[in-house]
């Protein structure tokens, strides 16, 4: 597997301040309410690709105990600053260890990771749960992969896909809604919310 994208990392390091305030205002991710339903007080959560840090701030004060990486360092450290996090900075490519979490929250982030690394890394995510564990992805819907008018590198994936790489890395599909959202760059895009858990010996 292979590191974060310069050109993407570049613009997420410039622009934390900016990304932060203009989703400051903004409702829940999608799907985030349920997904900390489901993982006991207590539980470790790795938030992948945390952003600014308002997700795992939600988890923490849930009672829940967040593991937020994101691979911009000025990511991290606005998500330290702001809410207090143990923020630290790790790419997708980090080794996470065997059944190391309660929960893997993926919000948007696996999207700017190659597409052909991404069979590997939910294997890899899939392995790093606990039996019971849940993982949410959030992804963008369409082919191949191309960048913004931001520069970011964006991965695209279908419905049919997904579901294939989490159900072949043992994960079994909770459910799975398609919604459209606008994000930094203002393009209104088809986007898919998945929730899986690890049957394991829950």
């Amino acid at each position: 597997m292979t590191g974060p994208d310069p050109r993407t990392l570049a613009f997420y390091d410039r622009s934390a301040v900016d990304y932060a305030e203009k989703f400051a205002t903004a409702p829940p991710r999608p799907g985030l309410a349920r997904f900390i339903a489901r993982i006991a007080p207590g539980g470790r959560v790795l938030d992948l690709g945390c952003g600014p840090g308002a997700d795992a701030a939600a988890m923490a004060a849930a009672g829940l105990s967040p593991d937020p990486v994101d691979a911009s360092a000025a990511m991290v450290a606005f998500a330290r600053a702001t809410h207090g996090l143990p923020a630290r900075q790790a790419g997708f490519d980090t080794a996470w260890g065997a059944a190391t979490y309660d929960g893997i929250w993926a919000s948007y982030s696996l999207l700017h990771a190659p597409r052909a690394d991404l069979p590997a890394l939910f294997a890899a995510l899939a392995l790093a749960l606990r039996p019971g564990g849940t993982l949410y992805a959030g992804m963008k819907l369409g082919t191949g992969e191309h960048r913004d008018r931001l520069d970011r590198l964006y991965s695209y994936v279908s419905a049919d896909e997904l579901h294939h790489w989490l159900t072949a890395a043992g994960l079994r599909i909770l459910d799975s809604t398609t919604a459209t959202l606008t994000g930094m760059a203002g393009t209104a895009d088809p986007c898919i919310d998945v929730l899986a858990e690890n049957p394991g010996n829950a």
